[in-house]
């Protein structure tokens, strides 16, 4: 990546009216500086509730809709959400892309990112606000795995698998990388590109985030998994994806050998 964010801004804490501001007024405040920004594939049985109880939380809600055959832009936007939509499926990657860009020409303070489907609850959305708020930590990442009696235990364990392997990587540990329910600092969002379109995109993005030397954070959130819903991951070719991603980012940091002209 050709530029870094500089030394002194890497773990700013976030600005303030001075010490005797009550953190729960900072936090009021920071509401108001920020969006979430939620990807969407064929969720129309769902986006509307979702987008709604986020609403009680933060003001403003971003939807990308994926290429969706369904009615989730008018249940998305019914329900008050801003809607960008792709012509065509192009992956979860692409999807985040997209709001990220929006989100940094809207000029928002801070995006947090969550799934459509439900998974994610937005009863945990103000404890991202308030440790972004306490800590200033740029990135912050839920994490699930402090109860996982609701996760299904393939998943447990290729989570720890992938979390440990990543976290190596990384040079820094991060209890649960495969989550995408996260918030990212404003400043953070022109150094998330990835090459990967899928959800392999999560994971490439916190190797970035760890090579700009930033500082990533476990938030504790629920595990929520829902009966009869069918997930958008293809373990085989999502797992697959994985470590193609991880193989090409580690060919891309290699030191290239000189040649003699």
């Amino acid at each position: 990546m050709a530029a870094a964010i500089p030394q002194g801004e890497r773990n700013r804490v976030t600005e303030t009216d001075g010490p005797h501001v009550e953190v729960s007024e900072r936090v009021g405040r920071a509401k108001q500086k920020g969006c979430v920004l939620i990807p969407a594939f064929n969720e129309a049985g769902r986006i509307g509730e979702v987008v709604r109880r986020v609403r009680e939380k933060v003001p403003f809600v971003l939807v990308v809709d994926d290429g969706s055959q369904d009615g989730t832009v008018e249940e998305a936007r019914a329900a008050g959400a801003e809607v960008v939509r792709h012509e065509t499926n192009r992956g979860k990657g692409v999807a985040l892309a997209t709001g990220f860009g929006r989100a940094r020409a809207m000029g928002f303070d801070w995006v947090i990112t969550m799934d459509a489907d439900g998974q994610h609850s937005p009863d945990d959305l103000p404890k991202f606000i308030e440790t972004y708020v306490r800590t200033g930590f740029p990135v912050l990442v839920g994490n699930r795995m402090a109860d996982v009696r609701a996760m299904p235990i393939v998943r447990r364990w290729t989570n720890r698998f992938m979390s440990w392997l990543l976290s190596r990587e990384m040079g820094q540990y991060v209890p649960d990388t495969q989550c995408g329910f996260r918030l990212y600092r404003g400043d953070v969002l022109p150094f998330l590109a990835t090459a990967s379109p899928r959800f392999a995109a999560e994971s490439e993005a916190l190797l970035h985030i760890s090579a700009l030397g930033l500082r990533i954070a476990p938030v504790p959130i629920s595990t929520i998994y829902l009966e009869g819903r069918e997930s958008h991951i293809r373990p085989v070719q999502d797992t697959w994806r994985f470590f193609r991603m991880l193989w090409a980012y580690r060919r891309s940091r290699r030191p290239q050998p000189v040649r003699n002209i």
